[in-house]
């Protein structure tokens, strides 16, 4: 997705168009090629609002961002001075740089949250309650399928979790822990496509989101728990009980996302 950085503007190239009016599509009604780096900027403020990315994550390379969120570079590279601006992400040249998200201050992008949430809420709820129900399923598989080698590594991955500082490194275990039960089901296609309606249901990032900090610590102490009877039920064999916990599970998001779609702080 890169042949695009030698032509055209801050905006992009006329391939540009094509790729991002996809984007617009994706979200709701298409959007014309002059919002569309409105539209971007919009999509990482999101992310970065409600928990996708957090302070201190470095975001991926522009070439990934472009290919991941299916827009030209250039338009990126526009949507990413503009966060800049904004003061939530710094930039860092040299071995180690790139670009890092800043926290964002109190209240600041509900009404972008909003609007971005409000645009593709049908969708983002009818996914989530599938994804609900395959972590069911693979949570099912895991317990039928796991072996002495799968337990270890729940466990392990169970600890690191409850030792993770809120935050970045506690959202960083959860994930780990979560591949592990993919891992532990045993079904490569299974798990593919949990991963695919994961980052379908993402707004930027391919990763949970995590929320602000308002919240915070009480979201993952109960998301501990969670994990703590999930993994109990996968190693016991319990797959019924594995089931039921984890498609409760990962409802979280969900409410997280419905939290920030109501908060009254917000507008537009």
């Amino acid at each position: 997705m890169g042949q695009d950085d030698s032509r055209g503007g801050a905006g992009g190239s006329r391939s540009d168009v094509a790729v991002d009016g996809a984007l617009g599509g994706a979200l709701g009604a298409p959007l014309p090629p002059t919002t569309r780096v409105d539209d971007l900027t919009d999509r990482l403020v999101t992310a970065i609002t409600i928990g996708e990315y957090l302070p201190g994550s470095r975001l991926p390379p522009e070439r990934d961002l472009a290919a991941s969120l299916r827009v030209g570079r250039m338009t990126v590279r526009a949507a990413l001075a503009r966060l800049v601006e904004q003061g939530l992400i710094v930039t860092q040249r040299g071995r180690g740089g790139g670009s890092f998200v800043q926290a964002p201050a109190p209240g600041s992008g509900t009404d972008v949250v909003r609007r971005t949430l409000a645009a593709r809420w049908s969708d983002l709820r009818d996914t989530s309650e599938a994804i609900s129900r395959l972590h069911g399923v693979v949570a099912e598989a895991a317990a039928e399928n796991r072996t002495t080698t799968d337990v270890d590594r729940l466990h392990d991955r169970l600890e690191g979790y409850r030792d993770a500082a809120s935050g970045l490194a506690s959202q960083k275990a959860d994930e780990a822990l979560h591949v592990a039960i993919a891992e532990a089901a045993g079904n490569a296609t299974l798990r593919g496509v949990l991963f695919d309606l994961e980052a379908r249901v993402s707004i930027s990032a391919p990763a949970h989101l995590w929320g602000g900090p308002d919240g915070m610590r009480e979201m993952e102490l109960r998301a501990l728990a969670d994990h703590e009877a999930l993994v109990a039920a996968i190693c016991d064999g319990r797959a019924a009980d594995a089931a039921a916990i984890a498609r409760e599970h990962v409802k979280i998001d969900l409410e997280l996302l419905e939290r920030e779609l109501g908060r009254p702080d917000a507008t537009g």
